[in-house]
């Protein structure tokens, strides 16, 4: 059996260092194995375009077979379980299950029922362990660091499995992290700091969508009103430190939780986020099944 990536809370440090310097490697081009003997799957019972893909970039830059479900196409429609199509596609004989699911630690329910390693590509509002890699893939390139920067992840926090992950992993590894957004976007068990305060004091401002599809009532603000409390508008833009850079782990709603004209301005790093997420996933893959 092959290493999962379930949470990165799993993981010691070191690991995940190891993790971020392999992933560097491949974004150099250096010693990228190939695996033509190996099989993954994409299970993506929830929708998704970066992870989904850039895993599948990933897979045949390692000269992987690549085996995609369409939730849509498959016998779910005839009420089959989840853990059942999960089963179905070990049985194959893949090496590799890249999963995305709805329920919190969906993984629980297939440790010790599956022979393929098990890759999460999101589970709820728990865990994303491959975004929350290729962020910081991101702010060791920028800074060479991590000890001693500050974050602040702003906006939609308790649904977001992104600020989750990236609050516990970054304080690990001696970033201050704070949070910021409407009150009713937050958790009294992370550290919360004015959000205007934080934009002027932060090395790394990541916004959050807000997660609509996981609310149960609507929001109590219009998108308007929300880009003038807690986006990331022009005027706070200037007001951030000179090295300072803008992160966003997509999709992006122009002009509610970021200004337009601030996606590729020269602090923004959100599409080399999406880049570093190739070379991420191809880390977790190669430490899956080799």
């Amino acid at each position: 059996m092959g290493k999962n990536l379930l949470k990165l809370s799993d993981l010691h440090t070191d690991e995940i260092i190891a993790i971020l310097d392999r992933a560097q490697m491949f974004c150099q081009g250096i010693d990228v194995p190939k695996f033509s003997d190996k099989i993954a799957c994409n299970l993506f019972f929830e929708s998704s375009t970066r992870t989904q893909y850039s895993f599948n970039v990933a897979e045949e830059r390692l000269g992987m077979r690549v085996v995609s479900f369409n939730p849509a196409s498959s016998s779910l429609n005839k009420n089959e379980s989840f853990y059942d199509t999960v089963k179905t596609f070990d049985s194959f004989g893949v090496d590799a299950l890249v999963i995305r699911h709805s329920e919190n630690e969906y993984f629980n329910q297939l440790l010790g029922h599956v022979d393929a390693a098990i890759l999460n590509g999101g589970d709820g509002t728990g865990n994303h362990p491959t975004q929350s890699l290729l962020d910081l893939l991101t702010i060791k390139q920028e800074f060479g660091r991590f000890e001693g920067l500050k974050c602040v992840i702003a906006g939609d926090i308790a649904h977001s499995r992104v600020a989750h992950t990236n609050y516990e992993v970054m304080r690990r590894l001696g970033m201050e992290v704070v949070t910021a957004g409407p009150k009713e976007f937050l958790e009294d068990s992370l550290d919360q700091e004015d959000f205007d305060q934080a934009v002027k004091t932060s090395d790394v401002v990541m916004m959050l969508r807000i997660q609509r599809e996981r609310h149960a009532a609507s929001m109590s603000m219009s998108a308007e009103e929300f880009h003038k409390a807690y986006g990331l508008t022009v005027e706070r833009e200037k007001t951030m430190k000179d090295k300072a850079i803008i992160m966003h782990p997509a999709p992006v709603n122009r002009d509610v939780e970021l200004a337009d004209c601030l996606m590729e301005c020269d602090r923004a790093r959100i599409f080399k986020q999406m880049s570093n997420g190739v070379f991420v996933r191809m880390a977790v893959l190669e430490r899956a099944v080799k």
